[in-house]
């Protein structure tokens, strides 16, 4: 009896502790938490560039300012792994700037406020992704990283065919990672610049370096580091009859691609707006520019589904 009953409490533990090693080895693993980092691709040009992204380089002195604000929406700007995990699927930002600009030189800073950034949460990749979930409600953001900014026209003249210029940005960390509003490091541009007016038409365009110490290299959709800048504008310029006010229309492309994946899908951000604005050209005192641009991302990492922005800017410039 004693015999049998001691047989009966060894297979019971054996049982047991065979149950247990199954219920450990059907356990899901526990994954990495991917880290956040900043989405937002379009980088407004400094207050008093005219174009929503580009810069039209009309510096003059001696002494000029602007003053603007910039709306903008951006769907889907981040969909990581093979499922496309819409990890940042509605973004709303809103971002202030301010110049000063003496002759050829300009200084500007940049605030951008993320209004509204959601979306879901989930596995890819191997790693855990958290969505984003910022309101103005119960979570704000109340800042992104911080843009300071210099520019130099080096060579051309306000409205003539060419002028190429120069310029440097340094963005200030805020470490926001997990809202997907900061890369949490800092980080720098060098650009050049170009710029120009024949008659009715205008152009701009930029080539330049982000300095981008973020690696992550491993996680799905993540930044690889360092990037080429690019990007153009062409438009045409209609004045609207006596009226001391100019329509400009057309396209902005732009984007980035990391140096260690160079132009690859899943490292290149490349999108397309068609802009408009209307903007004063009544001589030396303020003046008013509205700006309105939609479009659509044509990469991948950081690049949104559709995007429409939005601004406003009060400008003044000596005409000499």
């Amino acid at each position: 009896m004693r015999s049998s009953s001691l047989v009966a409490v060894a297979l019971l533990a054996a049982a047991a502790t065979t149950a247990g090693v199954a219920r450990a080895q059907e356990a899901p693993p526990v994954l990495p938490s991917a880290p956040g980092f900043g989405v937002e691709r379009l980088a407004p040009s400094a207050p008093g560039g005219g174009w929503l992204v580009m810069d039209q380089l009309d510096l003059r002195g001696p002494l000029a300012g602007a003053v603007d604000l910039t709306l903008g929406y951006a769907s889907n700007p981040l969909r990581v792994g093979d499922a496309r995990l819409p990890v940042v699927a509605h973004q709303a930002m809103l971002d202030i700037g301010a110049s000063l600009s003496w002759w050829r030189f300009r200084v500007y800073l940049n605030l951008a406020s993320p209004l509204a950034l959601y979306g879901e949460s989930g596995a890819a990749g191997g790693y855990d992704f958290t969505g984003s979930s910022v309101n103005l409600g119960n979570n704000p953001d109340v800042i992104s990283d911080v843009r300071f900014g210099v520019d130099f026209r080096l060579v051309g003249r306000t409205g003539g065919r060419f002028r190429l210029g120069a310029g440097a940005q340094l963005y200030v960390p805020t470490d926001h990672k997990s809202d997907y509003a900061s890369d949490g490091t800092f980080r720098g541009a060098l650009r050049l610049l170009a710029a120009g007016d024949a008659r009715w038409l205008t152009w701009a365009a930029q080539l330049g370096v982000h300095i981008r110490p973020r690696d992550d290299a491993d996680v799905p959709d993540g930044p690889r580091g360092s990037e080429l800048l690019f990007g153009v504008a062409i438009g045409g310029r209609v004045p609207l009859g006596r009226a001391p006010w100019a329509l400009v229309l057309g396209p902005e492309l732009f984007g980035a691609t990391a140096f260690r994946a160079f132009f690859t899908r899943a490292a290149t951000a490349f999108e397309g707006l068609l802009t408009a604005r209307f903007e004063g050209t009544a001589g030396d005192r303020a003046q008013l520019r509205v700006r309105l641009g939609a479009g659509a991302g044509l990469g991948s990492f950081g690049s949104p589904e559709w995007r429409l922005v939005a601004g406003v800017e009060l400008f003044t410039h000596n005409q000499r």
